[in-house]
């Protein structure tokens, strides 16, 4: 307007511009960030309980419930070498399709090692053979008839072993480790192996085999088993002579003394198994 009685009219104040409130696009962002956040925090829970679910399971799936560690895929076979390969790319996110691969592996493991029956943590007899003096006569009469008489020895026992529900975990050049699910089959199974034995002659030798048992629950990892008690049953084995069958206070309070004798073993002591340890011979009644 135009300037009356000398007055000069003031700038009218400029209009501020249109702006967004500072740090409102940022929050906007920061919103954006945060549900993405809550997404995927979401994902990885329902990943790790789907997880937790899949290995709940394997525990009572036949074979070791842990396969997939170094121990029980130390082998060359192809179950081992899935099971090392399937660890190693998901080492750092364990999911439940890792859980579910590696308990297909451990169900196949447990099927081909015959082990079908023995699912997940239980108790198991264990039972160690070997014969005794066969090294000193190996060494006399050479690898020919040590090998034929190794090979006539163990189409002798599996057998028998095998009829009374055992089943070889693995050959120890002369001897064995076997597992049964009850401590009567072992003992049933021991007694019939050594009397079958006594049918074998080579060079004019015929073996003696001696055999030890014990009760308990072995941890089982892939084909084998180790542990305290597997310990207990190679000690208690050590301790027995030529024919003859010793075995745990476990094993022998499982047995019917209708059908066994037992005879305490007198000061046994052997390391690696407890110094109350009762030890028994057994016979048939």
């Amino acid at each position: 307007m135009p300037a009356e009685d000398g007055q000069i009219d003031a700038p009218e104040p400029a209009e501020p511009d249109a702006q967004e409130p500072d740090g409102a696009g940022d929050g906007a962002e920061m919103n954006e960030e945060a549900g993405v956040e809550v997404v995927a925090f979401e994902e990885d829970s329902r990943g790790d309980r789907l997880a937790g679910i899949a290995r709940a399971m394997r525990r009572v799936l036949p074979g070791d419930s842990s396969f997939g560690d170094p121990l029980s895929t130390s082998g060359d076979g192809p179950s081992q070498l899935l099971g090392r390969r399937l660890s190693e790319v998901s080492a750092d996110r364990p999911s439940a399709l890792r859980e579910v691969g590696l308990g297909a592996l451990q169900v196949y493991e447990a099927l081909a090692s015959g082990g079908w029956s023995e699912r997940g943590e239980i108790e198991l007899t264990v039972l160690f053979t070997d014969l005794v003096g066969f090294s000193d006569w190996a060494l006399e009469v050479g690898d020919g008839p040590a090998t034929a008489l190794l090979r006539a020895v163990d189409a002798s026992i599996t057998p028998a072993i095998e009829l009374h529900g055992g089943r070889v975990v693995k050959r120890l050049g002369d001897g064995a480790m076997i597992t049964f699910l009850e401590p009567a089959q072992a003992v049933a199974g021991a007694l019939a192996a050594q009397r079958d034995v006594t049918q074998i002659e080579i060079e004019g030798w015929s073996p003696l085999m001696r055999a030890g048992a014990h009760h308990g629950m072995p941890r089982r990892v892939g084909r084998d088993y180790v542990g305290i008690d597997v310990n207990i049953a190679a000690r208690v084995a050590q301790a027995a002579k030529g024919g003859e069958l010793l075995v745990s206070g476990p094993v022998r309070d499982a047995l019917d003394p209708m059908q066994y004798r037992c005879k305490r073993k007198l000061m046994f002591r052997a390391k690696g198994a407890p110094k109350d340890l009762g030890v028994y011979s057994v016979k048939p009644a």
